[in-house]
């Protein structure tokens, strides 16, 4: 549309299921890609795709007509497929149900994608489930801790 602009930048969380270490220094860098590559299908603009072994960190400009469950339902889903259509698991991947999603100003741009570069390091003081809960409290989201993570029976 004519006349139309936006600027809306957004950094989603998820996780893999059960939390599981799962994803792999031999293929995460090819996930990522992935990861970045649907985003930008759906007419967002990926900025950074990072994470962990546990978890992965999507900072994207979204596209004011995208939906934001209808664009991670897809990117959850094309990535698992992607992962077991390639067997980089020994066992069925998936991702966790649910997501965090979090708004960002312009200026925040570049703490954000920092942040979001340096997961490994982050990661040696802080845990996933320790990084959410701040990300929850910091954006002043309520939560009922209970529902928070899938884990395993």
């Amino acid at each position: 549309m004519a006349n139309t602009y936006h600027q809306v930048y957004i950094q989603i969380v998820f996780a893999v299921k059960y939390r599981e270490a799962v994803i792999t220094s031999e293929w995460k860098s090819i996930l990522f890609g992935v990861i970045g590559n649907l985003i930008n299908e759906s007419g967002c603009k990926t900025i950074i795709v990072n994470g962990v072994e546990d978890h992965v960190h999507c900072f994207l400009g979204l596209k004011p007509t995208v939906s934001i469950s209808e664009l991670m339902k897809t990117v959850k889903a094309k990535s698992s497929k992607y992962i077991n259509d390639h067997h980089l698991t020994k066992s069925r991947f998936e991702w966790q149900e649910g997501y965090g999603a979090f708004s960002y100003g312009h200026s925040q741009i570049n703490v954000v994608y920092n942040y979001i570069a340096n997961q490994e390091e982050h990661h040696k003081k802080q845990t996933f489930k320790e990084e959410y809960l701040a990300f929850l409290d910091k954006f002043e989201v309520p939560f009922d801790e209970r529902y928070i993570f899938e884990d395993l029976i």
